[in-house]
This record gives structure tokens, sequence and C-alpha cells, in this order.
């Protein structure tokens, strides 16, 4: 396994006698774009407060960068853009990416440099010497994603980043994504966007209730999780029942002309259809369905993700 940037064991975080996070257990690895998925209140922003040492755990342990949570040397090494970010907005672009590139210890001849090309590259060129109280919400997160990543981190922390971008700039989020794994960081992503996690993530966990309830390698899910939509008419509940004889058959959605059913692989089909059309049901068509990121986020909260 290649080298582990967070190493969390059991980490809990209780306010008063509200649990937010019960067991965080995860691993991530160097050099990965790490999907973190949850209903809202299911504990992804305590967890990462917790991570970046911004709140003390309750029990358990954990390590960032092979070092204990909050440590100067680490979050110096840490780049974090938050959901609800509150910049000085009397600060220029260019004085708050360079003020952020102080606080991680940066000399004065690498902001000169580093940080006009920062501002170009998230689209801020021509607005570097304006004051943040004059950019839109969509410019003062580009400004946020640029300050994340003026000191070149090893770990960037990314909440719900694409909140305010139009088409493009969620563009731009991806692509910097892609560009910081490229050199070797790793970016730990919290987005309701699970088409920007699907575009941009290697690993995604699920949270609910403040535990991990499930860990994919993205796209893995798809192997042993075929779906088919089948169109009919006459689907009767003799045909449903006759259904659940066929091994590994599930019911994932039914309405009055369309079957949605999650099967074991495509070879069981022939047998799925007999049973249809023996039952007195007549088959239109037969399409086999890709199992998105949404499908198995539903399948794996349920009905009822616990708020």
């Amino acid at each position: 396994m290649a080298a582990l940037t967070i190493d969390a064991a059991g980490l809990r975080k209780d306010y008063g006698g509200r649990t937010a996070v019960r067991d965080l257990t995860l691993q991530v690895r160097r050099g990965e774009a790490f999907g973190f998925l949850g209903p809202n209140g299911a504990g992804k922003s305590t967890s990462i407060k917790m991570l970046l040492g911004l709140v003390k755990p309750t029990q358990g342990s954990a390590l960032l960068l092979g070092q204990p949570l909050g440590t100067r040397e680490v979050r110096a090494r840490i780049g974090f853009l938050p959901e609800h970010f509150r910049f000085y907005d009397w600060l220029s672009a260019t004085e708050l990416v360079t003020f952020h590139g102080r606080l991680c210890g940066l000399a004065e001849r690498v902001l000169r440099e580093r940080v006009p090309r920062l501002l170009e590259r998230v689209g801020l060129g021509s607005h570097r010497s304006k004051p943040l109280r004059s950019f839109s919400k969509g410019m003062m997160q580009r400004a946020g994603l640029a300050q994340a990543i003026v000191n070149e981190p090893d770990i960037l922390f990314l909440d719900e980043p694409t909140s305010g971008l139009d088409p493009g700039g969620r563009k731009l989020v991806r692509d910097v994504i892609r560009e910081q794994r490229n050199r070797g960081a790793t970016v730990f992503l919290n987005s309701h966007l699970l088409g920007e996690v699907e575009q941009s993530c290697d690993r995604i966990a699920f949270i609910r209730k403040g535990e991990i309830v499930g860990m994919h390698e993205m796209g893995d899910w798809q192997a042993d999780r075929a779906e088919v939509e089948i169109h009919a008419a006459n689907l009767n509940s003799a045909a449903l029942a006759r259904l659940s004889a066929v091994g590994g058959v599930a019911i994932v959605s039914h309405e009055a002309r369309k079957l949605r059913l999650r099967v074991p692989n495509e070879d069981c089909l022939p047998e799925v259809v007999r049973c249809l059309v023996e039952s007195g049901a007549d088959i239109f068509s037969v399409v086999p369905q890709r199992v998105s990121l949404e499908d198995l986020f539903l399948q794996t909260m349920g009905s009822d993700p616990g708020l």
C-alpha cells in the first residue's frame, strides 16, 4: 500500500449529550482523490474538523501525514477550502492568497511568483487587485481555491468546493483536483454533487450517523451490481412473485409499465424474461443499466438516511 496521508481509528466526537461522530475509521493513501459522502448531519464536517485539528476528538486516534493531529508542521502542509468560508473582504485577491501563503511559511520571493500564477489559474487574473467585497459568490469560491493550494499542500481538504460555481467553474475544480493528484497530493473531497465526485475521485466512503457504512474503489460496485430496466405491460403480482424464485434477482423499483431489477449477471436475463412472459407479461424492451454513484448512495443510505 502507498504511504498513508490519513490513518484514523475510532475517532469519536460528543457535544454534550449529542454524538456527532461515533466511529471514524479510515485510511487514505498518498496521491489519491478520496470522496467523503453522506446525508446532511451525518458527521462529515465534524470529521474534517477533527482531522484538521480544529476540534479535539472525544476518543480515538489519528495520524495526518504521519504526525499527530493539529501540529504546526502538519498544518503548514495542508490546504483547506471550507464550505462556509469567511475571508476578510477588504483584502484584494492577491492579498488574501499572499496572506495564507505567509501563514504557511512561504518566502516572499516564492509568493511574488506563485500568487499571480495561481490567480490566473482560477480565472481571477484580471481581478487580482480588486477587493473581495466586490466579488460574486463564484469568484469568492475561486479565490478560496487559490488560497487552499498556495502552499502546494500534501493533502487538500475541499468541503463543497463547487458551491456557487457555474459549469465552467465546476470543471475548473475537477481540473485542479487532477493537477493536485498528478503532483502527488491527496485530495479529500466532500460534495453533495455526486456526479462531480464520480468524475474526480479514485475511492469513496459513505458516512451515516457518524460511522463509515461503505467504502468503494470508484466504479468497482458496477461489477457486482448489474441492473436491468424492463418495459412491459401486464406486470402482475404473479409475474413479480415468480421473479423471487430466480437466484440473486431483486426488485429495485416497479411502476405500471417499468420494472428495474438488480441481477447477479446478464446471463440470468433469459430466465427473467421467461418468468415474466409465462406469467402473462408482454415484454417491450430489456435494457441493461449502469449503476451510478447516486444509485449506490441511495442503496447504501436507504429511504431513511437517519437525519
